[in-house]
């Protein structure tokens, strides 16, 4: 019975953690997102906006499949 439920944290600890690494990109690439379009939009400066987004979705992007 105790080995079931060792399992089961075990099982459950991993959700937890994928989920929060899940969570954590989404705000970090949201963030990204709307910092490039504030850049793109009111700052004028339309293409390092776009390479900053493009750079950093692929930084995050690599960063994330690194650290799993």
């Amino acid at each position: 019975m105790a080995e079931g439920s060792q399992d089961d944290y075990r099982a459950h600890l991993e959700t937890y953690t994928s989920f929060n690494k899940l969570v954590l990109f989404m705000i970090l690439w949201i963030v990204l997102l709307l910092a490039s379009m504030a850049l793109g939009l009111v700052g004028g400066v339309h293409i390092l906006s776009l390479l900053l987004g493009i750079g950093g979705t692929v930084a995050l992007l690599i960063a994330f499949a690194v650290l799993s």
